[in-house]
């Protein structure tokens, strides 16, 4: 994207009185939660999670939820912090932010749709990563499930323009990033690195959100990029894409992003992909429920079904 072009879409997206802005906790948490362990003033992130109504209940829900089966029941925001550790409240975080993003778009495609790649995605990462032992599987799953963030900036920015792409899309069974920039002259991975950046969310889901579909310009030390790509392209391919088909062959095995995943997750090499994408036909009944949990509740309340 040329620089005019990024700052025409950047005073776009500015302009979209619909678009809600982080919760003001957002940097002064993350920052903190970055901190080496032994930095972490646990009272400080108490105080920070308290600030938002929306974090302290996701925190309050999930950590007393049956997956941490506490015999006695959560009270206090301190005891769930220390319940779910820094890295599951980061997470809480962050996919707050996305719930309250995307509670005011004006969906060009049917919100089932989009939640149900997402969540497919974040699912099918973080099975990807622990399969191949990479490092930070949970960290994979958060990944999938942010990439597609620009989706929502191009449905709240061009409502108009964007039906019609998604469309065109549709019609002719081709990748929506390639309809994008043929109609539109970027990609839902530009307007979504826009608003990351915005938010100043960590630089490897940022890096995530604008290279997932150009794995090749993307920096050589964030292996999650080649993870979501593969993760985004089996789950195109395999029913849970954008609500329709597309008509064109992927072989994974010599897509650059597996050569490049090789690098950080050692099983891979040996990996059966065929096996791994049968399997994927599992994951359909539970992201489909992961999906009706999401609009059967409340979005403020949605998080505590789709972290793990």
């Amino acid at each position: 994207m040329s620089e005019g072009l990024r700052d025409g879409l950047r005073k776009r997206i500015e302009k979209v009185r619909t678009l809600p802005s982080s919760p003001a906790v957002l940097k002064p948490l993350l920052e903190l939660l970055r901190l080496e362990p032994e930095q972490i003033n646990l009272k400080k992130v108490v105080e920070l999670v308290s600030y938002d109504k929306t974090i302290a209940a996701q925190c309050l829900r999930i950590a007393n939820s049956p997956l941490y089966g506490r015999a006695r029941g959560t009270e206090s925001i301190q005891a769930a912090i220390m319940t779910l550790g820094i890295q599951r409240v980061e997470d809480i975080l962050l996919t707050c932010c996305l719930h309250k993003f995307s509670s005011g778009a004006k969906w060009a495609t049917e919100p089932e749709v989009y939640w149900r790649h997402s969540l497919g995605c974040a699912a099918v990462c973080r099975e990807l990563a622990e399969r191949i032992d990479f490092r930070d599987p949970d960290k994979a799953y958060l990944a999938g499930l942010l990439h597609d963030l620009g989706i929502l900036v191009n449905s709240l920015a061009y409502p108009i323009e964007y039906k019609d792409v998604v469309a065109q899309a549709r019609e002719h069974g081709v990748p929506l990033a390639e309809e994008e920039m043929k109609d539109l002259g970027f990609t839902h991975a530009e307007s979504g690195s826009i608003l990351a950046a915005t938010w100043q969310l960590p630089p490897a889901i940022t890096e995530v959100i604008a290279f997932h579909h150009d794995v090749e310009r993307a920096p050589a030390d964030n292996p999650l990029v080649a993870l979501v790509h593969i993760g985004d392209l089996l789950c195109r391919y395999r029913g849970l894409g954008y609500g329709y088909e597309e008509w064109r062959s992927v072989e994974l095995a010599t897509d650059p992003a597996w050569e490049q995943l090789t690098k950080y997750g050692p099983r891979l090499a040996s990996m059966d992909l065929a096996r791994f994408t049968m399997d994927l036909d599992a994951f359909l009944p539970k992201v489909q429920q992961l999906v009706e949990s999401v609009f059967s509740t409340k979005v403020e309340h949605s998080t505590v079904e789709i972290s793990r």
